[in-house]
């Protein structure tokens, strides 16, 4: 499967998704299957069984009307039910489920390989409610129209055929709907056009009511309400951070934000959430970027710009999260990679901060009823390294109560959280939490899991470690989380310092954090394994192919690692903000320099890697993974390769597959490190 990368874009595409090909991939599968699959991989998937498929897992819940709904699975339902209860029976130890919808039935039924894509509803109406289905785990869906009452999918009722869609209700009988179903779609693969499609036409046949360029990532519509003259924000994603934005309603045509291209917004009770990325000069003022400001949509659109301003960012202080409502917002903070909460009034900006919550956390706010616009509860999620998760309910006059909480799976009395800094190439103080055993470090340290993602200014926070708790820290082995450059625990220059050329800065303060382990003696380099996915696929291939001397292993999941051709496949074209257009020569010049696929050569000294994909990854293409997997192999690499069939962008389509992915991997860790 090696070839030269100036060959015959049809060759090249026939070598990744041709039957030679998959043929090589089932032959891989088998390969690693015979060397992962022992008998501690057995006993370690049963494990991750237990802990992906435990009654003692916190329900997520969303309240709609009088109910409280939830989707879930277990050992009986592996691809799970939608079922609902009440807040009363919420709150009890056994709550009284009412199944809604059976996914392994319905997957049963119809022969199909269904996975939970999510619900949208109509606000104010529990009668009927639009469910996403995905085919084994994909990012696209089919999109049915159901009736609660019944039960039932509506034979008669709006349904789109698969494809990457999104769906938003005008009315009872109207959809907004932005689909790349019918192929108008944009280079990068998604939807072109917003539809208004009326109850019982042909969706072909909607009219088109906004459009994007073909060159833009992707259109938007967003229908709102909470105010008197309720309109329609519609968008044109002209990259992956950059975005125009646009107003109409019934009595106002279709006008243009006047807002910075990489600004983020929010509508709802009638005000506008302002997000800057950058400075913005306006009204007089200079707004800094990771600043939230708010004012109110009809003045906005009239032409007042005289913003409150609800958040100012510090030094390592960023806004992570916001949810707004009717005259309050409640904000999600990183200080230091440690969350926070507080109340700000959207008049006047006046900050209180949420009393008796956790530090060294991750907080994670959402609504309790999205569609009420009376109400002002909420939910945290609170997620520790080594305390298990909690469920807080608080609202704005009542602070945040207890309503769900994890009993342990592993035993973390001998172990401890420390927070360190490695200081980068250019002598900026990379963060990274570590997470290993108490008392006196043995000689060379112990065996550590590094793990990294550096990018889209994704934040890596702390998360109960549950199965790497159960299966690596009980067994001796510490864990490590890098909040490198490219990501967002710091704002948006943290991100936009680690992006296009300097993603090579955002890999090299991951290598950083590698050489402070060991220069801590927390590690040595043959006992670290770095792993990541996706982007940090990227980041874990340049491990092996940039400072493999650092690392005794890779794990390196989903990626992306030919840069020459990723924005050629699937939605690959959508990332180009993030690293740039191959296609231009020296915006080339700097991706050659960390493209994984191009950078392997023989005789280097490259740990063992495991790579691991899945054929229904419609987001990041598997012919990444299946041509770097053979190109180190052809080198003499150790290089276990395993694809399996389903999953989507991810692990797995359900906790039995997600199981023995996460076993094998743990399998390889164990084989390599300890």
């Amino acid at each position: 499967m090696d070839h030269n990368v100036a060959d015959d874009e049809f060759i090249w595409l026939e070598e990744i998704e041709g039957a030679a090909a998959l043929d090589w991939v089932a032959a891989q599968n088998e390969a690693a299957k015979a060397r992962l699959c022992d008998a501690q991989f057995e006993q370690d998937r049963q494990t991750l069984r237990g802990i992906y498929q435990s009654d003692d897992r916190i329900p997520g819940i969303v309240q709609r009307g009088k109910h409280l709904y939830n989707f879930w699975t277990d050992a009986t339902h592996k691809r799970g039910i939608w079922r609902r209860t009440t807040m009363e029976s919420y709150r009890t130890d056994a709550p009284d489920w009412e199944t809604m919808l059976d996914l392994d039935a319905l997957g049963a039924a119809e022969g199909v390989s269904w996975v939970w894509g999510g619900s949208i509803w109509r606000p104010g109406d529990v009668s009927r409610v639009l469910i996403k289905l995905s085919r084994g785990g994909a990012d696209a869906t089919e999109i049915r129209e159901f009736d609660l009452a019944a039960k039932i999918f509506l034979n008669e009722g709006f349904t789109i055929p698969e494809a990457k869609s999104d769906v938003a209700w005008i009315d009872a009988n109207t959809l907004l709907v932005t689909s790349a179903y019918g192929g108008d779609v944009t280079e990068s693969g998604y939807a072109r056009t917003v539809r208004s499609w009326a109850r019982g036409t042909q969706l072909d046949q909607a009219p088109i009511i906004f459009a994007a360029e073909r060159a833009d990532v992707y259109a938007f519509g967003l229908k709102l309400r909470g105010q008197s003259d309720a309109g329609i924000i519609f968008g044109r994603a002209l990259d992956f951070f950059r975005f125009d934005y646009f107003y109409q309603s019934a009595t106002r045509p279709l006008q243009k934000l006047d807002l910075p291209e990489s600004a983020e917004i929010d509508c709802s009770h009638g005000r506008l959430l302002v997000t800057l990325k950058h400075v913005w000069e306006i009204g007089g003022r200079d707004w800094p970027a990771g600043c939230l400001l708010a004012i109110d949509l009809e003045a906005f659109l009239g032409g007042s710009r005289a913003f409150t301003c609800l958040f100012t960012p510090a030094p390592r202080i960023a806004l992570q999260a916001v949810l707004n409502f009717k005259d309050h917002a409640i904000l999600t903070l990183l200080d230091h990679v440690r969350a926070r909460v507080v109340m700000v009034e959207a008049q006047t900006g006046q900050a209180h901060p949420v009393p008796g919550l956790p530090d060294n956390a991750s907080l994670s706010a959402g609504k309790l009823a999205p569609d009420d616009d009376e109400a002002d509860s909420y939910l945290l999620y609170v997620s520790r390294f080594l305390e298990p998760d909690s469920l807080l309910m608080g609202a704005r006059d009542t602070p945040p109560v207890r309503l769900k909480q994890l009993r342990p799976v592993f035993d973390a009395a001998h172990l401890q959280v420390r927070q360190f800094h490695a200081t980068a190439n250019d002598g900026t103080q990379i963060p990274y939490f570590w997470v290993g055993p108490q008392g006196e470090t043995p000689a060379g340290g112990w065996p550590t899991h590094l793990y990294g993602y550096g990018g889209f200014e994704v934040s890596l926070t702390p998360s109960y470690l549950a199965d790497k708790g159960a299966l690596w820290l009980q067994r001796g082995g510490a864990y490590v989380l890098a909040n490198i450059r490219g990501g967002g625990e710091f704002g948006p220059a943290w991100h936009q310092a680690g992006i296009r050329a300097a993603k090579l800065v955002a890999q090299d303060d991951f290598a950083a954090v590698a050489a402070d382990l060991a220069r801590r003696g927390l590690a040595t380099a043959r006992k670290i394994l770095g792993a990541g996915g996706s982007n940090g696929g990227l980041l874990t291939g340049n491990m092996l192919t940039r400072h493999g001397e650092k690392f005794g292993a890779i794990i390196c999941s989903v990626p992306l690692l030919d840069m020459r051709r990723y924005s050629k496949l699937l939605a690959g074209a959508s990332w180009m903000a993030e690293y740039g257009n191959p296609d231009t020569p020296e915006e080339w010049e700097y991706l050659r320099t960390y493209s994984p696929y191009h950078l392997a050569a023989p005789g280097q000294n490259y740990p063992p890697i495991f790579l691991m994909t899945t054929k229904r990854d419609d987001r990041v293409h598997p012919g990444h993974a299946r041509k770097m997997a053979a190109r180190l192999q052809a080198m003499g690499y150790d290089a276990l390769y395993y694809e399996p069939q389903e999953g989507g962008h991810g692990t797995g389509a359900d906790s039995e597959q997600r199981a023995t992915t996460a076993a094998m991997f743990a399998a390889f860790q164990r084989q390599q490190l300890l």
